[in-house]
């Protein structure tokens, strides 16, 4: 099969509308073609005019390991081009920079979640290149969680740059799907192509959403496999909690919790006796770890390992959102007076409990805390959120 950048490079009659244009690259590790070369590189030598390139969070090298850890602006050393930061003094394109192209390729590799702060910069480039009047290409790569879409839609006045817009927090779209939308959802008057994969079938095997013969590239610091791309939907909540989620650990995004004062055995037996169904399509397997920096550093965690691979992996029975739902409920039933909900300033959010800037609303905070809540109760509520998106992105949906 074909990403968007490898039909790009090998297809000259794509290629001819960016003849006599200036072009920019919004780029990250995981920008690479098929033989591992960096999408930058690739194009320049491929004759494409580069005048300059972006970096999302974590940077275009994506050497910046935590949240809220800033890049600033440089000059790339090898090309003498400039590298503008979507992370640091802006995370929106600045007049400045947006008149260093006349075409913005987007090449980004997502995971399919909400809260992947790539959606976010997708949807500020197409609006200030409505603004401006410049061209936005989508090079569209998969969607490795493939088509499932799962979750509550963001609320009203929840926005934020976890939370673009009113979508599910497993929204199973491409990038280049999703642009399409963003264009129809915020009518927006901007040039955009996208240049579709081919050969790509989400929600079939071996791949369902990864194809096999591709090489898992990090697109940022802690997503450093197909599992965790798969978990991701679930296990970024724990980021809004005081467990662990791996961070200082070989497999950070991997867990379903880990710390030093739970037992995981009691909240996987728990788990089971509340609501099964939610635990299908993975294997879950106790673990004990030591993170080595972030929360409870230095403390042997006792937790839960998710394992969406190989034969214990059902693409269409796995809900990493309903999962994750499960072991917080389970735990405040198991630790009633436990502080699951971390206070800390999230992704320049300062005055909302990162666990809802991360849900785009307090529903599922609110579900896990209230003891008559039952799971059939979140199901409601997230089955009709999810059939609602199911519907309105089906006619933006490129690949089936």
């Amino acid at each position: 099969m074909k990403f968007g950048i490898d039909r790009l490079l090998t297809d000259e009659a794509l290629r001819r509308p960016l003849e006599g244009k200036r072009v920019s690259l919004v780029a990250h590790p995981a920008s690479v073609t098929a033989g591992l070369d960096h999408s930058l590189d690739a194009l320049i030598a491929r004759g494409v005019n580069v005048t300059s390139a972006f970096g999302p969070q974590h940077g275009l090298k994506g050497d910046k390991q935590d949240n809220m850890v800033e890049t600033a602006d440089e000059t790339d050393p090898q090309y003498g081009i400039p590298v503008f930061s979507l992370y640091g003094e802006v995370r929106r394109p600045s007049g400045q920079s947006m008149s260093s192209a006349d075409v913005f390729l987007f090449d980004l590799q997502d995971l399919g979640c909400r809260i992947y702060t790539f959606v976010t910069t997708l949807l500020y480039l197409l609006e200030e290149a409505a603004k401006s009047g410049k061209e936005v290409w989508v090079l569209d790569r998969p969607n490795p969680a493939g088509g499932p879409v799962e979750g509550t839609l963001l609320r009203e006045g929840q926005e934020s740059f976890v939370g673009a817009a009113p979508m599910p927090m497993r929204h199973g779209m491409t990038m280049g799907e999703m642009a399409q939308w963003f264009v129809a959802h915020f009518k927006l008057d901007v040039s955009l192509t996208v240049i579709e994969m081919r050969g790509w079938q989400p929600g079939h095997a071996p791949g369902f959403g990864w194809p096999e013969d591709r090489v898992w590239i990090n697109p940022s610091p802690n997503a450093a496999s197909l599992n965790m791309a798969r978990a991701y939907a679930g296990t970024v909540m724990l980021e809004g909690t005081n467990l662990s989620e791996g961070r200082g650990t070989t497999r950070p995004l991997e867990v379903l919790f880990g710390a030093p004062d739970i037992n995981a055995k009691a909240v996987l037996g728990q788990m089971e006796r509340m609501a099964p169904a939610w635990m299908r399509g993975c294997k879950l397997r106790e673990c004990f770890f030591t993170p080595t920096f972030h929360k409870h550093e230095g403390a042997l965690c006792n937790g839960l390992m998710i394992h969406a691979e190989g034969p214990f992996y059902d693409h269409h029975e796995f809900r990493p959102w309903r999962l994750q739902a499960l072991a917080f409920k389970a735990i405040r039933a198991l630790y009633p007076e436990y502080e699951i909900w971390r206070d800390f300033p999230y992704e320049y959010e300062f005055d909302r409990l990162a666990i809802d800037v991360i849900n785009g609303g307090p529903a599922l905070r609110e579900w896990v805390d209230d003891r008559e809540a039952t799971p059939e109760d979140l199901d409601t509520l997230a089955s009709s959120d999810e059939a609602q998106w199911r519907g309105e992105i089906a006619p933006h949906l490129i690949y089936g």
